[in-house]
């Protein structure tokens, strides 16, 4: 695959993620947050069918690491509800620049649980970085209510950079990518079903399309960005993903009005600065997504 072509998947798989957050906005709260967690893992699971059938049916499932796959699937919930509890009360563009502090968190994370070392170069990164968060969360400006969503959203960051880490630890024994995402769409689907039936709410026509996007958007933008890594040099392609804060931008702008202020800014800046130069030293690995 040429470098082009890779650059266009992540563009594309970043805008697909960003309308999968769009969806979830729309909803506007009037669907309960495990039932939309249900929703996007259970109408993601007939685009992973194909990938199953390609390497060999159901056999695939066979796993000799089932507490990895616990450890990923808890830790994959965990993001999937902080990062959709931020879409549907804060800005798109805020919620995807704070998801992008997964790589800061993973930087720290894979020194005391993979053993990895982390230069002086990385380190300053991640503090750089979450000096951007600060500039961006203003603590105490938008009072105790948004400091909570925000923390949701920085806790959905350290989830999924747990469950980075879960992924490579079982791929580094032998668990195949395909396992790895059968087992989470599966598993996911049949957690967030316990927490979904006692809070159902029958969704309109109109909520049904939008829970039926968010899980077929995303599952195919997964694809899309699978596909642009499996073929593309990593350092070359992973800046683009920062796209996705451009596509949330102006879709919260053109949808709610959602308009950054110049502090919002800035931290992003910082942010983008900071993690594209982590994913450079190769510290970096896919950030929050939904």
């Amino acid at each position: 695959m040429s470098p082009s072509r890779a650059i266009l998947l992540v563009l594309a798989a970043a805008c697909l993620f960003a309308g999968a957050a769009a969806c979830v906005k729309g909803l506007e709260g009037g669907i309960p947050l495990a039932q939309v967690v249900l929703c996007r893992a259970a109408f993601a699971l007939p685009v992973m069918l194909p990938l199953v059938w390609r390497a060999g049916g159901w056999v695939v499932l066979r796993t000799e690491r089932p507490w990895g796959h616990v450890a990923r699937i808890l830790c994959g919930l965990v993001g999937m509800a902080g990062a959709f509890h931020g879409y549907a009360t804060l800005p798109l563009a805020s919620v995807s620049a704070l998801g992008f502090t997964m790589p800061l968190f993973l930087t720290l994370l894979c020194v005391p649980l993979l053993g990895e070392r982390i230069d002086l170069a990385r380190l300053a990164a991640v503090l750089v970085g979450f000096c951007g968060v600060l500039i961006m969360l203003r603590p105490g400006m938008d009072g105790p209510g948004a400091a909570v969503d925000y923390a949701a959203v920085l806790v959905a960051a350290f989830a999924w950079a747990l469950s980075m880490i879960s992924i490579r630890w079982m791929g580094e024994r032998g668990e195949s990518g395909v396992s790895i995402v059968a087992w989470f769409a599966i598993g996911s689907s049949a957690v967030a079903l316990v927490f979904a039936l006692p809070v159902w709410v029958w969704p309109s026509a109109w909520q049904w399309l939008l829970l039926a996007g968010v899980g077929l958007i995303s599952a195919a933008a997964q694809l899309l960005m699978t596909e642009a890594y499996r073929r593309g040099d990593t350092t070359l392609v992973a800046p683009f993903e920062y796209s996705g804060i451009l596509w949330t931008t102006a879709m919260g702008l053109l949808l709610w009005g959602e308009a950054p202020d110049h502090w919002d800014a800035l931290g992003v800046v910082v942010l983008v600065g900071c993690g594209s130069f982590i994913w450079r030293r190769g510290a970096g690995d896919k950030p929050l997504r939904n």
